[in-house]
């Protein structure tokens, strides 16, 4: 058996393809947009892709699953309990699909979605006991997938008490040495706790999961599943996803080349509507930007934050660090529903210096100056932008808690008429945030480089 495992930092997401040394066919599970990947793996490992599935509709992505069959002679397979906008042959519980020397055993897992499968992998070239469970989210390292993303309370207390179910009456009466293989791994929103590890066992997660421990009583779990203090905040751009993905999304096509613009077409561009992401870094950024936009720095978490403050309906332009990161956000951004940018500025923000356009800066303070005017200014608002467990974890006393995930819809609660300092873990985020602020009309913002981490290793208080 070939097995390989491609794990994308940016969304938390591992794919897998997994192939039959007797018959040289592949399978590949929980498809991620630029699926190049998968076949440059099958043709190193000498293998056709012959078969593609997904083990739910995710939220935080969009599938690439309707790629492959354009590529090839590919057979699409789905959850029987799927609905879906594109053909898929059905697959119930323990339904068996048989490659070569590898069987793949088909078990229903609702809780994470009401359709979610996982999928038994067993090696009949070794043995006849299971060696792999391909889990997507029903069971996580250190966790298990959140029940929340689908809709109100009561459809979330029955999706918790459905993984309940599922996970005593099917994963937990796997044999120990069951090797688990999660969709959602470090990185990923969609649990509270994820451990950093990309894999896992049976055995060692039935002993040291903390979600597992309260499996004894089923509404303690449901309670510790509903608990939002333990959850990440979801990022606008969700809420879009999984409709796209039971539909299929559509066809990427050839893509054309974001064009470089010189400054003046950039500028046109801007003022016919197009909207400026600014991938630089917080510093670069805070010294000097174009009027109006957007700072998402390029790097692990750039898609969740520029699917955050985004719009999805607008033109964009983008304005980088350097020419070798286009493809990278491009990517980042295709996946999770965006298309390309209109282009990006040529020269970068010397040249629009350079040839004398409106600079906007972003004033900084470090965590000196921050706890000096929280003892001068009586009117300063701290906002902090970290997510609830964070803000559990130990605050600025009289902080302002509204995270970065919800301050799109949230930022008319943020003060026009006085101060505003934005926090968060190091300045990433407080960037994005301020950035947004500013861009919406606020005057009076500044973001504070180094955030709680900084605060906290000068030893300021916290409550």
């Amino acid at each position: 058996m070939i097995f390989k495992q491609f794990y994308l930092e940016s969304l938390g997401h591992a794919s897998y393809l997994v192939g039959s040394e007797q018959t040289g066919e592949a399978l590949v599970l929980d498809v991620r947009r630029d699926v190049d990947i998968y076949f440059r793996e099958a043709r190193a490992q000498g293998m056709r892709i012959a078969y593609a599935a997904d083990t739910h509709q995710h939220n935080d992505y969009l599938t690439g699953i309707c790629e492959l069959p354009v590529r090839g002679e590919v057979q699409l397979l789905a959850s029987a309990r799927a609905e879906l906008g594109y053909k898929a042959r059905p697959l119930g519980d323990g339904d068996r699909l048989e490659v070569g020397e590898i069987v793949f055993e088909v078990m229903q897992t609702p809780g994470h979605t009401p359709e979610h499968i996982s999928i038994l992998v067993t090696d009949r070239s070794r043995g006849d006991e299971p060696a792999l469970l391909l889990s997507g989210g029903a069971l996580l390292v250190s966790d298990v997938a959140r029940p929340d993303l689908l809709g109100g309370g009561e459809q979330t207390r029955k999706l918790a008490a459905d993984m309940c179910r599922t996970l005593q009456a099917k994963i937990l009466k796997l044999p120990d040495h069951v090797e688990v293989y999660p969709t959602h791994v470090a990185g990923s929103l969609c649990g509270g706790h994820i451990g950093s590890r990309l894999s896992t066992t049976i055995g060692y997660e039935r002993r040291l999961n903390r979600m597992l421990a309260s499996l004894g009583s089923r509404q303690e779990f449901v309670e510790n599943c509903l608990d939002l203090r333990n959850l990440p905040a979801v990022p606008p751009y969700w809420k879009r996803m999984r409709s796209q993905n039971q539909a299929g999304p559509p066809l990427l096509g050839q893509l054309r080349e974001p064009p470089a613009l010189r400054v003046d077409d950039f500028e046109k561009a801007r003022e016919a509507g197009a909207l400026i992401l600014d991938c630089r870094s917080p510093e670069a950024f805070g010294g000097a930007h174009v009027p109006g936009a957007l700072n998402v720095a390029a790097g692990s978490s750039f898609p969740t934050w520029a699917g955050t403050v985004l719009p999805p309906d607008r033109p964009y332009l983008l304005v980088m660090e350097g020419v070798e990161q286009l493809w990278d956000l491009c990517w980042d951004l295709l996946r999770i529903g965006y298309e390309l940018p209109q282009g990006w500025l040529a020269g970068g923000m010397m040249a629009w210096r350079t040839e004398a356009k409106p600079i906007a800066t972003m004033p900084q303070w470090s965590i000196w100056d921050l706890r000096e005017r929280i003892q001068s200014e009586r009117d300063l608002v701290v906002l902090d932008v970290r997510q609830p467990q964070e803000w559990s974890d130990g605050h600025i006393e009289h902080a302002r808690h509204i995270t970065g995930a919800e301050l799109p819809e949230r930022i008319n609660e943020v003060p026009e008429d006085v101060p505003v300092a934005v926090i968060c873990g190091s300045g990433y985020r407080s960037s994005v945030s301020s950035s947004l602020l500013a861009a919406r009309g606020h005057k009076n913002i500044v973001n504070v480089l180094g955030g709680m981490s900084a605060w906290k290793s000068a030893g300021f208080p916290t409550t």
